[in-house]
């Protein structure tokens, strides 16, 4: 019997279940292969007492509409910085990569499906580069991974963006406010300007495209008369003012290695009145709302193909490789070429086109 083991790693996604299930689904057209899950990322694999889970057909009965990941997730140390504990109380990382790859061979394991974002699958590459018999799959709601065209939850986190805007519309009208919406987004634009477009936000600041406070407020003022009108603006929680920095903070979460983003939309209230703003300017963060929660059918789809591909690559053996879209085939491309650079907005990128054709100010 072969074992492939697979694993979340990262923040959680809509449409993990779904992936997880297609591959279980996949698997048992073959005879001779068993799946196995590890909880919490590699770490059901370098605990100890280890947490892993046999998964069959009963186990993935009715999760592909289900929100979250049944094995759990985590963004914080990994095989190649696990956290450590001084006698003084510190704390420091070790490798424990080695470790890893002898105690998968203990458990049998074949190859590995690593379900993440571009820190998942930095880890990939580097344990295939180890040699472990590894395939990505790229998870992320910041459509931020490239050499694909779209990833699994994606969607699901615009919808749900769209709808608060949609929300926001309407109270901004009724009080003749400004009302900014902050999304997610670190480094990648792209729900806040989907938002935008889909909401019919009237500015739209994403981290690309460091924005002039006065500039935005001039749009604004463009959009009242006599004291009526109503503003809305979706901004993401990586954007910046020229000559400025991101809000983030370092948490000093032991093993975790990302800035904390908040504050983006209350800072952006404060410029606005520096820059002389007199409306009503009132701020809603979205948060993990984007996150969680049930995958709309376009992202179960996706889903459900990115599994059965991840497995027939097992089948086919072609690991060191991340499943990936490009309509309308799923495919593949080396790991090594998927974590090259980070997908982001661009000037020319067609959304943002049509975003300023419809009079969407982007503070610059």
């Amino acid at each position: 019997m072969k074992r492939v083991l697979v694993l979340t790693g990262g923040g959680d996604c809509p449409g993990l279940n779904a992936v997880i299930r297609a591959v279980v689904k996949r698997a048992s057209q073959e005879k001779d292969w068993e799946v196995i899950g590890s909880m919490q990322g590699f770490n059901g694999v370098l605990n100890e007492p280890q947490e892993i889970k046999v998964l069959d057909d009963d186990a993935v009965r009715g999760i592909h509409f289900q929100g979250g990941t049944i094995l759990e997730s985590t963004n914080k140390g990994g095989p190649f910085a696990w956290p450590v504990k001084n006698k003084d109380g510190t704390w420091t990382t070790v490798d424990r990569s080695d470790e890893l790859i002898k105690k998968l061979k203990l458990l049998g394991v074949d190859s590995v499906i690593n379900i993440g974002g571009d820190g998942s699958q930095r880890i990939s590459q580097t344990l295939y580069e180890k040699g472990l018999n590894v395939i990505g799959v790229p998870k992320t709601i910041d459509n931020d991974v490239s050499n694909t065209d779209s990833t699994f939850g994606f969607q699901t986190a615009v919808q749900v963006a769209t709808d608060a805007v949609d929300k926001l519309v309407t109270t901004a009208a009724s009080h003749n406010r400004v009302i900014i919406l902050e999304v997610m987004g670190r480094d990648a634009g792209w729900i806040a300007m989907n938002a935008a477009v889909a909401g019919g936000a009237e500015v739209c600041l994403i981290p690309e495209i460091p924005y002039d406070p006065k500039k935005v407020n001039d749009k604004i003022e463009s959009r009242f008369h006599k004291g009526r009108g109503f503003v809305n603006i979706v901004i993401a929680e990586g954007a910046k003012p020229k000559g400025g920095t991101e809000s983030a903070v370092n948490t000093g979460e032991v093993g975790y290695a990302n800035k904390k983003y908040s504050g983006a939309a209350g800072r952006l209230r404060d410029e606005l009145k520096e820059a002389g703003c007199e409306h009503d300017v009132r701020e809603t963060v979205l948060g993990h709302l984007q996150r969680g929660g049930v995958p709309i059918a376009y992202d179960r789809v996706l889903a459900a193909q990115f599994g059965n591909k991840a497995f027939e690559m097992v089948l086919e053996g072609k690991f060191g490789h991340m499943v990936s879209y490009r309509h309308p085939y799923i495919t593949s491309v080396p790991l090594k070429a998927a974590i090259s650079k980070p997908n982001l907005v661009t000037q020319d990128t067609a959304l943002i086109k049509t975003a300023r054709g419809i009079g969407v100010s982007f503070g610059d």
